[in-house]
């Protein structure tokens, strides 16, 4: 079997499992969301916490509970890795340096789980399971919570009533996140992947010495770690490492993990406002987005460009042979195209083409199909902005979903897509123009423009992949990255939950003649065309000096 085939094949068996998980999970989610009944446990966690999880809160109320959590998380995994040197369990490891344990603390609890350290030889038992793991569930909670209110604010009206924080925080993570992720971790440690709490201890004898490995409990992690889009890997070489991701199956089954969950909300959105064609039309949007990116992902890594290429069958720098060209294309383009930064190679040896495709998936604002719950927001967002301009062209006030688009509505979805855009940018800019920056770089002109701006498209993002080559462990970049992660995960939120109330406090307007039907395949072609072309506008410029200039010089 060629690689090509291969690759294809694979792609298909991840569509054909993504398809049987998609109804049966997606109608779960909805009613995890809208039943009034809480678990035993539950009531146990909100007696510890002193929340009620019956009280319905306006959209101030949930976001202050947003914030509020967050910090509080924050400060907890800082004071987790200042004290680290003190607590058992750490291996014998040293405590976090202030601007690193910052950068760590910021990065997991936005989802990001950008990793400016090597997590074996950094990270001890107690930081791993008890901070790192713990956000790993939490903050892919809370990015669904976000996303749950969002669609109350569709599905309601004449109330500006959007839920209880609280009660979604906590029902995501018990009744959604840890099952499937004690399902997944037993699946990863059939594959092979260790989950144990050994310490260091020497591999074998090689020339110039041996080398030490630790253990840990990483099956475990690695589950909520593709689950939860969130990507931190328990080493450093992430999902490229034979103790995180073994073979060839659980490398198929890591993509999986990635896609369940936001492929799978789009149902739980149609099912939630009453109209499962909305959903299939999202999904549509989404499905349309991440094939064409894969197809052409595929494409520029198995072009051939020479003896080399010819031998290897492709493009296979910097990817595992475990893997391949065509299962590594996959991820890096899953892994971009949500919030994920989970790597099985390294996406600084891809060809200049295939590195642009994963930064320009970042930079579509990862809603194809995005993050846990930040993809489904995202990508709403998006669908109004869409019947926007829609409704320009023919001079209609526009609707979605039997809501107003108005002035208000219209100014909290345009300031969403305008924050990641200027923090990327803005920083990026920064970095270039002062000259301690640039001394991380590994490489010069476009290449080395591409990692600086790769860089802080997934902070911004809260992506968490690296393209490589730079050494981001520095006073600048930790504080700069962990700035970045952190305005641009909480920010869009602010803006994603007023405009949730918002259409919470409409009332519906019946369907007309005029209204646009946004179940129609018309409407996810002008939804996929608004978000390239927005998307293009605004990064193009930037992509012109680093991955597309690599990619015409090579």
């Amino acid at each position: 079997m060629g690689p090509v085939l291969a690759g294809v094949l694979q792609l298909l068996a991840l569509i054909a499992a993504l398809a049987l998980a998609y109804r049966p999970l997606g109608d779960y989610m909805a009613k995890v969301y809208s039943s009034d009944k809480h678990l035993r446990v539950e009531k146990w966690i909100y007696k510890g916490i002193g929340a009620n999880p019956n009280t319905e809160m306006r959209w101030p109320a949930y976001l202050r509970g947003v914030l509020a959590f967050s910090a509080v998380s924050v400060l907890f995994l800082y004071l987790l890795q200042r004290f680290q040197g003190s607590l058992p369990g750490s291996l014998g490891f040293s405590s976090i340096d202030p601007d690193q344990a910052f950068n760590t603390a910021a990065s997991f609890v936005s989802n990001t789980n950008w990793q400016s350290y090597y997590g074996e030889q950094a990270m001890g038992h107690v930081v791993q399971t008890g901070g790192l793991a713990v956000q790993n569930f939490l903050s892919a909670s809370v990015g669904i919570a976000v996303a749950v209110a969002l669609v109350r604010g569709f599905a309601r009206s004449r109330t500006g009533e959007l839920g209880n924080f609280w009660s979604d925080l906590v029902r995501g993570t018990i009744r959604i996140l840890l099952p499937i992720s004690v399902i997944a971790a037993i699946v990863l440690v059939a594959c092979g992947a260790i989950q144990n709490f050994s310490g260091i201890h020497e591999v074998g004898q090689f020339t110039g010495g041996s080398q030490q490995w630790n253990g840990g409990a990483v099956a475990s992690q690695e589950a909520i770690k593709e689950l939860g889009t969130n990507g931190g890997g328990y080493f450093n070489a992430n999902s490229a490492h034979p103790f995180e991701n073994p073979n060839a199956f659980s490398n198929l089954f890591e993509i999986f993990l990635i896609l369940l969950i936001p492929f799978a909300l789009t149902r739980t959105f149609g099912r939630m406002v009453g109209s499962l064609r909305q959903g299939y039309a999202i999904l549509a949007t989404m499905v349309t987005i991440w094939i064409g990116f894969t197809a052409l992902m595929m494409w520029t890594e198995f072009a051939h460009h020479g003896p080399a290429f010819d031998v290897a069958g492709g493009a296979l720098e910097g990817k595992e042979t475990r893997f391949g060209v065509g299962a590594s294309s996959i991820f890096a383009v899953s892994t971009t195209l949500t919030s994920t930064g989970a790597v099985d190679s390294f996406h600084s040896s891809f060809t200049g083409v295939g590195g642009g495709i994963t930064m320009l998936g970042m930079q579509l604002g990862e809603i194809a199909p995005g993050g846990t719950g930040s993809g489904l927001y995202g990508m709403l967002v998006m669908a109004i902005i869409a019947v926007f301009i829609a409704g320009l062209m023919v001079g209609r006030t526009p609707e979605y979903l039997g809501k107003k688009i108005g002035t208000r509505e219209i100014k909290f979805a345009a300031c969403y897509i305008l924050i990641t855009p200027a923090l990327v940018l803005v920083f990026t800019a920064a970095a270039m123009a002062l000259p301690t920056p640039g001394n991380s770089m590994t490489n010069s002109g476009a290449h080395g423009f591409s990692e600086i701006l790769y860089a802080y498209t997934s902070a911004s993002n809260n992506n968490g992949s690296a393209f490589a080559g730079l050494n981001a462990d520095t006073q600048w970049f930790n504080s700069t990255l962990g700035l970045a992660m952190l305005l641009g995960r909480f920010l869009p939120m602010v803006f994603v939950l007023a405009l949730a109330g918002s259409l919470a406090e409409q009332k519906p307007v019946p369907a007309t003649a005029g209204t646009l039907r946004t179940e129609k395949p018309l409407f996810t072609g002008l939804l996929v065309g608004a978000i390239l072309i927005i998307t293009g506008l605004t990064y193009f410029p930037a992509l012109a000096l680093g991955p597309l200039a690599e990619g015409l010089a090579s």
